[in-house]
């Protein structure tokens, strides 16, 4: 302190300026680094926002996706129930014996006929004085059948279409009196059980027959049938080793397009599938 004492005014100036700045330099470094760390902390604060922004968005971006699904989900199961009403009208539309087992399984009473009946045309009928009628929602399958079989150079008529009740009772008594009981049991059904009574079967006949169903078997229109009947519907009711009645390469049934190409396709007979199969091809029958 003495020597600092007798130290002149200028050279007092010159220390106390040192001293300032000495003092400005320690607490200017200590500002800086204070702001530093401050800016560091202003750093990982934003850092962390960002992540919990990203991960707020990552979080609204599944519920939009789970929100979607639901609506996805939701219009999936609109649109299965407005599929769903549709069958149910056009069922509720359908007469629901047309599909059944009828030989020798369910039973058609005395008051069933078809809704609506249609005139086969002259042409397409074997006999000149006997009308033939079919199921009126059948008729234009039927119908096509016959147009393209000609336009194939094959002849092909109807030996016996809709049959009543009473036609069929009348029918069998007269088999049964000829053949016998047993015999004519082989081959016909009794009143009640036949499908004539649907209005959807049909007996078919060729030329050179003589009026007669046998021999139907080697002629080119069952061949033709076995190739495309098909694709109109139509499936054969009895064939070989069928467990009902002899088998009947005349008689056909209308099915629909549908159950008719799965059976094709399957090489199945309609008798061979469970009834509840058969009716979920109703709704269809006539698409």
């Amino acid at each position: 302190m003495k020597h600092l004492a007798a130290l002149p005014w200028r050279s007092w100036a010159g220390v106390v300026a040192l001293l300032v700045l000495g003092a400005s330099g320690i607490y200017g470094y200590q500002d800086l680094a204070e702001r530093n760390i401050a800016l560091v902390q202003s750093r990982a604060e934003l850092e962390q926002k960002v992540l919990e922004l990203s991960d707020a968005l990552y979080a609204a971006q599944q519920g939009l996706q789970a929100v979607q699904g639901r609506l996805g989900g939701f219009e999936n199961t609109v649109g299965g129930l407005s599929n769903t009403l549709g069958v149910l009208e056009k069922l509720s539309k359908t007469d629901r014996e047309l599909l059944q087992k009828y030989s020798k399984v369910f039973f058609l009473n005395e008051h069933y006929a078809p809704a609506e009946l249609a005139l086969i045309d002259s042409e397409f009928t074997y006999s000149n004085t006997r009308p033939e009628k079919i199921h009126a929602d059948v008729w234009p399958f039927l119908k096509k059948l016959f147009k393209d079989a000609k336009g194939d150079e094959v002849e092909l008529y109807t030996k016996s279409a809709y049959r009543s009740f009473n036609e069929q009772k009348a029918l069998k008594s007269a088999y049964t009196t000829t053949y016998g009981a047993g015999t004519a049991n082989a081959f016909s059904a009794d009143q009640g059980y036949s499908e004539h009574q649907l209005g959807t079967t049909l007996d078919f006949i060729a030329p050179g027959q003589a009026g007669a169903l046998e021999g139907f078997e080697s002629s080119k229109a069952y061949a033709w049938l076995l190739k495309n009947a098909y694709k109109y519907g139509f499936i054969l009711s009895y064939p070989k080793g069928n467990g009902y009645y002899i088998f009947e390469p005349w008689h056909w049934r209308f099915v629909g397009k549908e159950l008719a190409d799965y059976l094709h396709d399957e090489e199945k007979n309609f008798y061979d599938l469970e009834q509840r199969e058969i009716d979920t091809y109703l709704a269809n029958i006539f698409d």
